[in-house]
């Protein structure tokens, strides 16, 4: 499987949960990644129009739309394949934080203590 670039990584992460049309993608890895990958409107339809030729994404054909929804926009869902694609991806990324982990070079991760009279 091909590294994948961090936008296209973030774009199959916004489909795993929901069908979503462009400008939903957009807003939702602007939010999750707290501003650092802000995807404009030409790199993200470059990255859907490859993703789908890829077969990783397809467009939704029928979908009920709530009333204010613009009957023009076009929903996206994640295939299996895309889902495969965003796991491996993960997977590699995970190995890489582990590698780093080793060097010291990272913490490790710590689960934090539960609150007091709770478990």
């Amino acid at each position: 499987m091909p590294e994948l670039s961090a936008p296209v990584f973030q774009i199959l992460l916004s489909l795993l949960e929901r069908d979503a049309h462009g400008y939903a993608v957009i807003l939702d890895v602007r939010e999750r990644t707290g501003g650092e990958i802000d995807l404009t409107a030409s790199t993200l339809y470059a990255a859907l129009k490859r993703l789908k030729s890829q077969g990783w994404i397809e467009e939704v054909k029928r979908r009920t739309r709530p009333t204010d929804d613009d009957p023009r926009r076009r929903y996206y869902r994640i295939t299996r394949e895309g889902r495969e694609a965003a796991r491996a991806e993960a997977l590699r990324l995970e190995r890489f934080t582990a590698m780093a982990r080793e060097r010291r070079l990272l913490p490790a991760l710590r689960t934090a203590p539960s609150p007091k009279g709770t478990r």
